[in-house]
């Protein structure tokens, strides 16, 4: 196995609407700029290319090729897609410089969720024949998940209310974090419903964002940055997609995932958890007593589609690279309710 590193990182601003085409050409181009000139890298120097994005979001065929722009496809590039959060992506880029073919790749996702009714176009993945005609939208489930957790002592609302409080006092110190409302639990638990259990607060914001990582394997990394945040393991499992084919409250998914992954005790996480209860149940399956969970302020802050999760990995690498974590866990989560689940584990070395 190789050693391969996280060398770069950037991202566009979370926002709740952005002007321009729904291929993420305007935000990739500036989120390009960024991550290369913070690593002395040139697009030359990039041998793989690879991204993250929904066509079925973005309302066009092969939105993705036309985000190529971004890139200039001249002279041609060396390039793959996922039509998945670009944490899969990222997977994908891993594997191609394991193989030895390529020494750096660049990864990336976007996502424009602003370009249409985000929570019913994910309806559409759910069951086809029993559930998605009965139109229960992204924080519908959801609901089911957090009442599952309640009725079954998991969790308070209090509970939840903490944590999105927490979470945007955190934000505050993120240039790029999307941040409304208030920041003291009880004032939270006096808003109303927006699906019951789930208030506004315990949902991540509809946003439209993008970002890259630069990944870069054993001398070439250490040539790119003084201290980078190697991948010690880095795995993906997937639960039922049946709603009622399993436990709503618990994620064996993750579980498998971290343990593949060779995960062990961390100083910091990254957690993907679009709803507040879903950071408990995944601190609680991970058994993350004592760590610092999403100093970024995570996806409460800002949740952009096919991004957010790439964006888990960027955060937890910067704070290993900083020297502010010797040790840390990025998570990302795609499908309802937890229902697919990838673990990436970095370290500082020396």
């Amino acid at each position: 196995m190789r050693d391969v590193a996280v060398v770069g990182f950037a991202q566009a601003p979370a926002v709740r609407r952005t002007h321009g085409t729904t291929n993420g050409v305007e935000m990739l181009v500036p989120v390009f700029r960024e991550v290369l000139q913070s690593t002395g890298l040139s697009k030359g120097d990039i041998d793989f290319w690879c991204s993250g994005s929904s066509d079925y979001i973005a309302g066009r065929a092969f939105s993705f090729i036309a985000a190529v722009d971004a890139i200039g496809a001249f002279p041609p590039i060396n390039e793959s897609h996922v039509e998945a959060d670009a944490a899969w992506a990222l997977y994908e880029a891993w594997v191609k410089i394991q193989t030895g073919e390529v020494d750096t790749a660049l990864v990336y996702g976007f996502g424009k969720s602003s370009a249409g009714s985000l929570r019913r176009v994910m309806t559409m993945q759910l069951d086809p024949y029993t559930v998605a005609p009965l139109w229960p939208d992204s924080v519908a489930v959801a609901g089911l998940q957090a009442r599952a957790g309640l009725d079954q002592g998991r969790w308070s609302q209090r509970d939840m209310a903490e944590v999105a409080a927490r979470s945007r006092a955190d934000g505050k110190a993120n240039p790029n974090a999307q941040l409304t409302g208030d920041f003291d639990p009880d004032e939270l638990l006096n808003e109303s419903y927006l699906a019951e259990p789930l208030r506004k607060h315990d949902c991540a914001p509809i946003t439209d964002g993008a970002a890259a990582i630069i990944l870069a394997a054993e001398d070439r990394a250490r040539e790119i940055t003084e201290r980078p945040a190697w991948i010690t393991g880095i795995a993906h499992r997937v639960d039922s997609a049946n709603l009622g084919g399993r436990d709503l409250t618990k994620s064996p998914s993750t579980v498998a995932a971290a343990r593949d992954a060779g995960f062990d005790k961390v100083d910091v996480a990254e957690l993907h958890a679009p709803f507040t209860h879903q950071e408990i149940l995944l601190r609680q399956e991970l058994g993350l007593n004592g760590t610092k969970i999403n100093p970024s302020g995570g996806v409460l802050c800002g949740n952009p589609m096919f991004a957010a999760g790439l964006i888990r990995i960027g955060e937890a690498a910067r704070q290993v690279s900083t020297g502010q974590a010797d040790r840390a866990l990025a998570h990302a989560t795609s499908g309802p309710a937890l229902q697919q689940n990838l673990v990436c584990v970095m370290e500082g070395r020396g």
